[in-house]
């Protein structure tokens, strides 16, 4: 119904705009009363697909990744879609617009989407205030600097937000991947991004034993367009800095191999959807490999079937994360993929 009805309908309208009116709708069709009948649509319950990964026990390998639900405002909802667990962000510690629109295309053609949003969200404070109220979903958080913070000054930015949503987070991931905000990839070099990741392996460790809690898993989310050397230098530092795991992999800046109109090629930002899928896979394996296993990795990038999704699995991820795939092809993939994962575990 999704993709021969409703995509063909909000397809007609501006991207940006139409995730304000697809919020705006799920959260009154679940204000309606209507959530029971999307947890019975699109939830799968089953032992086999629990996973308890970094030390968390998720209800199911499928989530939600970082850029749909930026300010934390639908989680509850979407968990209702049958997600394992809910990413929320990027946040930053001040709020930003982001960059100009328009800033939002999609590829169709290469069932594909450039964004070049910018870290738009409304402030790590807002998100904190509604992450107060009770959830059922696990919930990461993924964090980032302010476009304005020089790089000399990112971790102060990283660490604010790592020390505001502490408690109301599951795990964090660190975001220094994507191609939108100028400089935030060149914290992914060996140096500043190793400072980086132990100034918050220690404000963890602070923050667990002054509120008696566990210390949180922290990831780390990792562009496609490494190099092999780049790649080898990341599970170096995933080591030397016990970070928890890896996300792979963000939006890419390679527009090789599309089919979609040459003036939409030309817009800057980050690239996602099924271009993607390779490339990410790629990275999954890589790491998997060399690391022998050594740490778990989300695999992120270009999930648009079952069969995708098992192929991220196969390659060495624990977990698997949409997108731009649940754009396409909407909710009924999350449960399509639990379906699959049922089968190949039978």
């Amino acid at each position: 119904m999704y993709r021969y009805f409703i995509r063909p309908l909000l397809f007609l309208f501006d991207p940006e705009k139409v995730h304000h009116f697809s919020f705006v709708s799920i959260k009154w069709f679940s204000a309606l009363g209507l959530s029971g009948l999307f947890r019975q649509l699109y939830v799968m319950d089953h032992p086999r697909l629990e996973r308890e990964v970094f030390g968390l026990k998720f209800k199911n390998p499928v989530g939600l990744a970082a850029g749909f639900d930026k300010n934390a405002v639908l989680y509850n909802e979407l968990s209702n879609f049958g997600f394992g667990f809910v990413e929320i962000g990027t946040l930053t510690p001040k709020p930003q617009e982001g960059n100009p629109k328009k800033r939002l295309f999609r590829l169709k053609k290469d069932q594909a989407i450039i964004n070049r949003m910018g870290f738009n969200n409304e402030g790590v404070e807002a998100a904190v205030e509604r992450l107060k109220k009770e959830h059922n979903v696990l919930i990461g958080g993924n964090i980032g600097k302010n476009k304005i913070t020089p790089n000399e000054k990112a971790a102060e930015d990283y660490l604010s937000c790592f020390r505001s949503l502490f408690p109301y987070v599951d795990y964090f991931v660190v975001n220094v991947s994507s191609p939108n905000t100028p400089g935030l990839r060149e914290l992914q070099e060996k140096a500043p991004l190793t400072a980086l990741l132990k100034a918050l392996q220690e404000e963890n460790s602070k923050l667990a034993r002054a509120q008696n809690i566990k210390k949180r898993p922290i990831l780390l989310k990792i562009a496609p367009d490494l190099s092999d050397a780049q790649l080898l230098d990341i599970i170096e530092i995933v080591r030397d800095t016990a970070t928890d795991g890896v996300i792979a992999t963000n939006t890419t800046i390679d527009r090789r191999g599309l089919q979609s109109d040459a003036e939409l090629l030309k817009e800057t930002g980050g690239l996602s959807g099924k271009p993607l899928r390779n490339r990410s896979t790629q990275v999954i394996s890589f790491l998997h490999k060399e690391s022998k296993g050594a740490f778990p990795i989300i695999g992120v990038g270009g999930i648009h079937s079952p069969q995708d999704a098992l192929e991220k699995l196969d390659a060495g991820a624990s977990l698997i994360q949409l997108w731009t795939g649940f754009v396409y092809e909407g909710p009924a993939l999350v449960k399509r993929i639990n379906k699959a994962i049922l089968l190949n575990t039978a």
